[in-house]
C-alpha cells in the first residue's frame, strides 16, 4: 500500500495534469483567435489610411475652418481612456497599460489638473474603481471581439464630453499590436483632433488635393470628423484585441510548459518515494527472515 507521501505526490501530479489540459486548450483557442484578429486589423487599415489622407487634405485646404473637435484649449480637466481586457490570464498585458495610465493620472494630479477615467474592459474598471478614481464611463464586454458599434459608442461618449467641456483633452492608453511576439503599450492623443501629417517618404511628392464644399466646409467637417474619431477608436480596439490574444497565447504556452516541467519533477519524486518504500519493505522482510532463522 502506498505511503501518505506517495499518495500526496500522485494527487499533485493529477492536479497539475488537469491544469495543464486547461492551459493547453486556452493556448490553442488564443492562437486561433489571433489569426482572425490579425485579419481584422489588416482589413481595417485601408479605410483608416484613406480617412487620414482625407482629413489631412481637408485640414490643409480648409485653412481657418473651425470645429468643436479641433478646438485646442487650456487643459483643466483631462480624460484618460484605458483599454484593457475583460478576462485575465494574459500575462503582463493589462498591468503594463494600467501602470502607464495611472502614471499619467498621477502626473495630472501633481500638475493640479482634474481627471476623468474612461474604462474599457473589466480589468481597467476594477483597477480604477478599487483605487477610488472617478470613472466617468465603463465599457465592458467589448474587447474580445470588438465591433464598429462598440467603437462608435465609445467615440460618442468622449466626443460629447469634450464638446460639452466636461473634459478638455482625451488620451487613450492601449496596446499596439506589432507582431505575435511584440505588443507595445502606447498612448494615443484622441481629442482635440490633430490632423495627421503626411508620411515622410511621400512629403516631397505629395500634391495637395483641392476640395469644393457643398454646402460648406463646416457642414462637411461636422460629418467627417466624428467618423474619423470612430475609425481611430475602432482601429485601437482591433489592435488591443489582437494584442490580448497574443499575450494570452504566450502566457498559456509558458504555463503549459511550466506544468509539464513540474509533472516531470513530481514524477521523479514519486519514483524516489516508491523506491524508498520498496527498500524499506525488503529490509523488513530480510529482518523478519533473519529473526525467524535465529529463533
Amino acid at each position: 500500500m502506498a505511503s501518505a507521501e506517495l499518495r500526496l505526490i500522485r494527487r499533485r501530479i493529477r492536479s497539475v495534469k488537469s491544469t495543464m489540459k486547461i492551459t493547453r486548450a486556452m493556448e490553442l483557442i488564443a492562437a486561433s483567435r489571433i489569426v482572425k484578429a490579425q485579419q481584422r486589423v489588416i482589413a481595417a487599415q485601408p479605410y483608416t489610411e484613406k480617412m487620414n489622407e482625407v482629413i489631412r487634405n481637408v485640414a490643409a485646404a480648409s485653412g481657418a475652418t473651425s470645429h468643436a473637435l479641433l478646438e485646442a484649449r487650456e487643459v483643466k480637466t483631462a480624460g484618460v481612456l484605458a483599454v484593457t481586457s475583460d478576462r485575465g490570464l494574459a500575462g503582463g498585458y493589462n498591468s503594463s497599460i494600467l501602470r502607464m495610465a495611472e502614471a499619467r493620472l498621477i502626473e495630472h494630479k501633481n500638475a493640479g489638473i482634474d481627471t476623468r477615467v474612461y474604462a474599457v474592459g473589466k480589468k481597467a474598471h476594477g483597477y480604477f474603481q478599487y483605487r477610488k478614481y472617478q470613472i466617468e464611463q465603463a465599457f465592458l464586454g467589448v474587447t474580445d471581439r470588438p465591433g464598429y458599434g462598440d467603437a462608435r459608442a465609445i467615440a460618442n461618449v468622449v466626443m460629447n464630453d469634450f464638446a460639452e467641456g466636461t473634459v478638455d483633452s482625451i488620451e487613450i492608453f492601449t496596446t499596439k499590436y506589432v507582431s505575435a511576439l511584440t505588443q507595445a503599450p502606447t498612448r494615443w492623443p484622441l481629442l482635440p483632433i490633430e490632423p495627421p501629417e503626411a508620411p515622410e517618404e511621400a512629403e516631397g511628392d505629395a500634391v495637395p488635393v483641392g476640395y469644393t464644399y457643398e454646402p460648406n466646409a463646416e457642414t462637411i467637417l461636422g460629418r467627417l470628423l466624428p467618423r474619423y474619431v470612430e475609425a481611430m477608436a475602432f482601429g485601437i480596439l482591433l489592435d488591443a484585441s489582437a494584442s490580448e490574444h497574443a499575450a494570452r497565447r504566450r502566457a498559456m504556452k509558458a504555463a503549459t510548459e511550466n506544468a509539464d516541467e513540474l509533472v516531470q519533477i513530481l514524477s521523479r519524486q514519486a519514483n524516489q518515494a516508491r523506491q524508498a518504500e520498496i527498500t524499506t519493505e525488503i529490509s523488513e522482510i530480510v529482518g523478519g527472515a533473519e529473526a525467524l532463522t535465529n529463533a
